[in-house]
């Protein structure tokens, strides 16, 4: 088994002036385009604060960097913007995420729902707080699809049916066992655990490594003790052991390596 740690505590920084920035490089090496970009938004007053978790894919050597940024102004949102080519999962935790997109899609999302979208061959979209009292705080992740320039695409899901107390419930899935699925064989899976609740988890197809990130609460994983806000990279490994050490909300992201 091989892993690297990114401890939500750790991260560099860079003030650009009107951006902040801190940052964390590690997971690894991929031997394919893969890339991870996820990021949580949280507008209170009169600051907003975003997460991103991004892994990229170089020339040479890959990357898996968080990033921390923190912009000093008024903002309810993210206003029309481009994408191409890419997998976006939208994972609302707190409020309301209000999308809207080039292709007439608009809708609202809140805890219990995700939204998927294939950008494809080319898409515009927007995302907004669509409430004026209450804060917004989200997940993003951006994968890297197997094919290209295919037709874009935007689902939202109910996953509640499919959420069990202390099971990691998958909410994603490339073979048609979810409802939501992405053009890339990737395994979403999230889940809440009671204190001192143990699962195994096991990698759907070999070769892949898993993500995971702690939401809430704490866990003790390959004998790594992980925090809030705390993500760890695990492959070359079949299965792996995940204790939560104080009740937890977890994500794992399997992809391939």
């Amino acid at each position: 088994m091989k892993k690297v740690i990114d401890r939500a505590s750790s991260r560099g920084y860079f003030n650009h002036g009107w951006l902040k920035t801190h940052h964390t490089f590690s997971f690894a090496n991929y031997g394919n385009y893969f890339h991870i970009f996820m990021w949580m938004s949280i507008k209170s007053h009169r600051r907003v604060y975003t997460v991103i978790i991004q892994h990229s894919q170089g020339s040479e050597m890959d990357s898996f960097r968080i990033v921390i940024v923190s912009k000093t102004e008024c903002v309810v949102g993210f206003d029309t913007h481009p994408h191409k080519n890419m997998e976006v999962i939208s994972i609302p935790l707190k409020g309301y995420l209000r999308h809207g997109d080039s292709v007439q899609n608009t809708k609202t999302i809140t805890p219990g729902d995700i939204q998927v979208m294939s950008t494809g061959s080319g898409i515009y979209h927007s995302e907004y707080n669509d409430s004026k009292e209450k804060q917004l705080e989200f997940l993003q992740i951006w994968v890297f699809p197997r094919i290209e320039n295919t037709k874009p695409e935007y689902n939202n899901f109910d996953i509640r049916p499919l959420l069990k107390p202390n099971e990691l419930s998958l909410i994603i899935s490339p073979n048609g066992k979810t409802p939501a699925s992405i053009k890339q064989d990737a395994w979403f899976s999230m889940g809440d655990f009671d204190t001192e609740r143990t699962i195994e988890y096991c990698m759907h197809q070999e070769g892949n490594g898993a993500y995971l990130f702690v939401i809430e609460g704490e866990i003790s994983v390959a004998d790594e003790h992980l925090a809030k806000r705390d993500g760890i990279g695990i492959w070359d490994t079949k299965s792996f052991s995940i204790r939560a050490t104080k009740g937890t909300k977890l994500l794992v992201m399997e992809v391939p390596m």
